[in-house]
């Protein structure tokens, strides 16, 4: 089981809180660093001193560590043009010697769109679709040819499609709960599936989705990555559980039943359940960036247990 760190920028952090835990990311053994793409704080936060770029964000970390993998859940596919998106994703893995992943979704949060003068569209997954045909089909565009493509949302013409990922291919994750047309786009496009903030049933009912669309689309057994993504809260004694339940505005017991929370025994023993669903990589959405004791601690308690 791959544990990588997944943080919501957006509800407070600079860079430079970021490029700590992501450099003790890095140290600590954890395969990846991913943030949100949000502009907006959720929630009876602040959000001080305001959002980061999540790309902006990447490439700043692409020259500042060397190991870990680098990514988003999920990029919001109103934000970009997917030509721009395809460009700037390409040169973030080059930066990063080709260590970026791009999580990719349609979009939902109508209020940070409307904070920061970006349309929201009514129509977001056929946009979505068409996206992923356009950042896929650039890159994978053989070089000296040109792309095009001409959609209801998009249209291009004589594309160099370049620059190109130092990757022969970037990861592509798609997520989300939908039951119908999640998993037929997860078949056609996505190198892993994520599922976010879910039960273990609910989980392992729309890995089943998945996996049969996938099949349907003439995808090979074990060809995509089933993952999920959960809130983190351990502690190594109830009052030090307590202690970080209490420093993200969260009740131990909500914590225990919606993510992985309780003693290093108990998240092991949870995270194992989770596995038997066919995840095999974990996004432990860590809230409180100034904790790094917390990342040791999973690290030297969680992670060890799980190799």
């Amino acid at each position: 089981m791959d544990l990588r760190i997944f943080t919501e920028p957006q509800q407070g952090a600079t860079y430079d809180t970021l490029l700590t835990v992501a450099k003790a990311t890095e140290d600590l053994g954890f395969d990846a660093f991913f943030r949100s793409d949000h502009y907006l704080h959720m929630g009876d936060v602040d959000g001080l001193p305001g959002p980061t770029d999540a790309w902006i964000t990447l490439a700043g970390l692409a020259r500042e560590t060397r190991r870990i993998r680098l990514g988003t859940l999920m990029t919001a596919g109103t934000f970009r043009l997917p030509g721009v998106l395809a460009i700037q994703v390409a040169q973030v893995d080059q930066m990063s010697g080709g260590r970026v992943e791009l999580g990719l979704g349609a979009g939902w949060f109508e209020q940070e769109h409307r904070a920061y003068g970006i349309p929201f569209p009514k129509e977001k997954f056929g946009r979505l679709e068409e996206q992923l045909d356009i950042v896929t089909g650039l890159w994978a565009t053989e070089p000296g040819e040109t792309f095009d493509f001409h959609g209801t949302y998009y249209d291009l013409t004589d594309s160099p499609a370049l620059p190109k990922p130092a990757q022969a291919k970037i990861p592509v994750l798609i997520g989300g709960h939908g039951a119908t047309r999640t998993p037929k786009l997860a078949a056609r496009f996505a190198d892993e599936f994520n599922i976010p903030f879910a039960s273990v049933e609910d989980s392992a009912r729309q890995f089943g989705r998945v996996r049969a669309a996938a099949e349907e689309a003439g995808r090979a057994e074990g060809d995509l990555v089933y993952s999920a993504a959960l809130v983190a809260c351990v502690g190594k004694d109830d009052q030090e559980l307590a202690r970080r339940a209490a420093a993200i505005g969260r009740e131990v017991d909500e914590l225990k039943a919606n993510g992985l929370a309780g003693s290093p025994a108990e998240v092991v023993d949870k995270i194992g359940r989770y596995a038997e669903t066919g995840a095999s990589r974990l996004y432990l959405q860590i809230l409180d960036l100034d904790d790094l004791d917390h990342l040791e601690l999973i690290s030297a308690e969680v992670q060890s247990q799980l190799s």
